[in-house]
């Protein structure tokens, strides 16, 4: 597979910034990597869990390039709004413990008819939530395995469960989250634009305000697939 490991400039052209640059962060400890013979090299995976971590510190322009790693091939470009089905929503989502909102986030994916598994899905989110907390600042989650797991879905899904009053799940900020998108995609690179795209979305005036005061699966899907195509037009 490309990029497989990477060295310091193929690292460099996958995260799109100057070999320099990235050779400081590398020597700093700011990337995840070691150095073999002398010289640096990444896994894949874990410079992918290093940006998923850190997506929420960039800036659109980097944002977009992750969007692009791949092309994508959806609708108009639609991520989000193309994975998740209306099927796929609930406002509210019956769940009052971080326990619960992953089952029940699990329950609403599998209504997509594209979950095989739930099982071992359920627990790569627990596993998952157990490195850290999937929670952002702000009173929204991303739950996610760690990684794709194989033979478990049949094309890339997200769910998205709406707790009024929100629940404790170890957001940054000491607030309590009630906005949850579950994410589960079968490959790395899809998995990296919808973060990407995910956190565009939450940083777009409005969006989540709206989001906490709907309670119709089809005005939350448009909602979130109108939001969505504003991503796309020219500044």
């Amino acid at each position: 597979m490309p990029y497989e490991s990477m060295n310091i400039d193929e690292l460099a052209k996958y995260l799109k910034q100057d070999a320099r640059d990235v050779h400081k962060l590398a020597n700093k400890g700011s990337i995840p990597g070691k150095k073999v013979g002398g010289e640096w090299r990444f896994h894949r995976n874990e410079i992918n869990y290093w940006i998923e971590s850190n997506l929420h510190e960039h800036e659109n322009e980097t944002l977009l390039h992750f969007e692009n790693h791949a092309p994508i091939e959806c609708e108009r470009g639609l991520l989000v709004s193309k994975f998740l089905g209306e099927a796929c929503i609930a406002s509210p989502l019956k769940a009052s413990t971080k326990a619960s909102v992953l089952k029940e986030l699990v329950t609403l994916a599998e209504q997509s008819w594209q979950v095989y598994d739930p099982t071992s899905i359920h627990a790569a989110l627990v596993e998952r939530e157990a490195i850290a907390s999937t929670a952002l600042a702000g009173g929204i989650a991303i739950p996610h395995p760690h990684h794709p797991i194989k033979n478990t879905l049949g094309e890339s899904i997200v769910s998205l469960g709406i707790v009024p009053n929100g629940i404790p799940f170890g957001a940054p900020d000491g607030k309590l989250t009630s906005i949850f998108f579950l994410v589960c995609c079968i490959d790395d690179k899809t998995h990296l634009q919808v973060l990407a795209r995910l956190t565009r979305l939450f940083r777009r005036e409005g969006f989540l305000e709206a989001l906490r005061e709907m309670n119709s699966q089809a005005d939350i899907w448009h909602l979130v697939r109108q939001t969505e195509l504003s991503l796309m037009l020219p500044n």
